[in-house]
């Protein structure tokens, strides 16, 4: 198991957002290094199941050092986005009781030089979630325009210097192949340098390069919606996300579920365009306690929502 240590974010207030039950049927659809999944199987009874996937293979080789041997636990190593799929396969068909994603990138993967996925360690220009699959940010780096450089940076990372950044990348790399984070963010912070107190400057562009890399935006809407779909009436969905593109999303697709659908005036509502949803509360951050002792939960938003029969 990875010797990079995880600490779960928000572990109390998700575990009792799912508002278990004993014998219930629950998803986990973004593993880790099982924090949440260990505490939501601590409240289950010998009738409940637990269900996890994860798109990195070294987050499911640690599932099943952890719980493997718990006979209620199943790990897969699959992008939530492909949930019902491994739904069916696991046989259930009277729907879940509550579907937890906890989105972004966990503690071993960006401690980890070797994943790519931060500048504080110089390590090999990865960054996806499943090394065994997809182009890495290196390859895309070394071929992509201009202007999709731009477009990603600006769009995924909201980067105001998008522009100038993609420039000097297609410049450099006429020169040198970017091979390495900490190229990588030299170059970012030579262009546009140091702006914002304690905030690297290359940050924005190593969160768009990651979320475009994973295809991590279109895999959320999508498991948004099929979770909707699979949990029973009663059910919970419980979101935490890290940035304000994935919040967005979220509570954009939980406002739209609790709507009743658009009807003409005077035309009797059909019962399919009911709301299928019901928000919970505000959105939940993290204490200053929490805080105190892991830092990297400063940007959580955690969001509920419970599925309406």
């Amino acid at each position: 198991m990875s010797e990079y240590k995880h600490r779960p974010v928000l572990l109390e207030e998700a575990v009792k957002a799912l508002n278990i039950r004993p014998g219930g049927k629950y998803l986990d659809g973004t593993f880790g290094r099982g924090g949440h999944s260990r505490a939501i199987l601590a409240r289950l009874s010998g009738k409940g199941c637990l269900f996890s996937l994860d798109r990195d293979p070294e987050a499911v080789a640690a599932g099943n050092e952890l719980l493997g041997s718990d006979s209620r636990f199943s790990i897969v190593h699959g992008n939530f986005a492909d949930m019902e799929r491994y739904v069916r396969e696991w046989g259930v068909e009277e729907g879940l009781d509550g579907i937890l994603l906890d989105l972004g990138v966990s503690s071993p993967q960006l401690d980890d030089p070797d994943r790519g996925f931060s500048f504080m360690g110089d390590g090999p220009l990865d960054m996806r979630m499943n090394p065994l699959q997809g182009v890495s940010a290196k390859e895309w780096l070394a071929e992509a325009p201009e202007r999709e450089l731009t477009r990603v940076f600006w769009e995924f990372g909201e980067e105001r210097h998008a522009r100038r950044i993609a420039r000097n990348i297609v410049t450099a790399r006429h020169k040198q192949r970017l091979e390495t984070t900490g190229q990588l963010a030299r170059l970012i912070e030579d262009t546009i340098g140091r702006r914002e107190k304690n905030k690297h400057p290359a940050t924005r562009c190593f969160q768009a390069i990651r979320i475009y890399i994973n295809n991590e935006m279109a895999n959320l809407a999508n498991g948004l919606n099929t979770a909707i779909r699979l949990l029973r009436p009663g059910g919970r969905l419980v979101v935490i996300s890290f940035h304000s593109l994935e919040d967005r999303l979220v509570k954009r697709t939980i406002r739209e579920a609790a709507r009743p659908g658009r009807v003409r005036k005077n035309i009797p509502q059909h019962p399919d365009l009911k709301p299928v949803l019901k928000p919970l509360g505000r959105a939940i951050k993290s204490s200053e306690t929490e805080l105190s002792v892991n830092p990297r939960a400063r940007s959580a938003v955690m969001r509920i929502a419970e599925k309406l029969g």
